[in-house]
């Protein structure tokens, strides 16, 4: 009868991080954010505030991914939660495990990993996990 109202995507962006950036270590942010470079590190929006994160064809993540909203077209090697809209384009390349509540995944993306639906009242319990990789 009731429908629970989700959070809409940030319109706007606060933070970019620009096309031949590399960043080595983790990033929190908060609202929008932009990466069309290259992080090497953790990329973890502030819980309880709604966030997205855009990654673009030539941006790329190599570490855990943690968002409201994610809209991604690049390459994220680590695992994802998505807490209420992940949309995955055809360019996208997402190597790992996906915690989502919606999906939508464009002809041609690639997603290697398992898909973990949340389902409603999980949301407040999800808390960052970290992944390491032996180089």
């Amino acid at each position: 009868m009731f429908k629970k109202k989700y959070s809409k995507p940030q319109n706007r962006i606060d933070t970019l991080i620009g096309a031949g950036t590399v960043i080595e270590g983790d990033v929190t942010f908060v609202g929008g954010m932009r990466v069309d470079g290259r992080v090497n590190g953790n990329v973890i929006a502030v819980p309880g505030n709604p966030s997205t994160l855009v990654l673009s064809e030539q941006g790329s993540i190599n570490g855990e991914v943690v968002a409201t909203h994610m809209v991604l077209s690049g390459e994220i090697i680590g695992a994802a939660t998505a807490s209420e809209y992940l949309e995955l384009h055809a360019k996208a390349r997402l190597l790992g495990d996906v915690h989502y509540k919606m999906l939508e995944i464009q002809l041609g993306a690639v997603l290697e990993g398992r898909l973990i639906h949340i389902n409603e009242g999980e949301q407040e319990q999800l808390v960052a996990f970290h992944t390491s990789i032996n180089q």
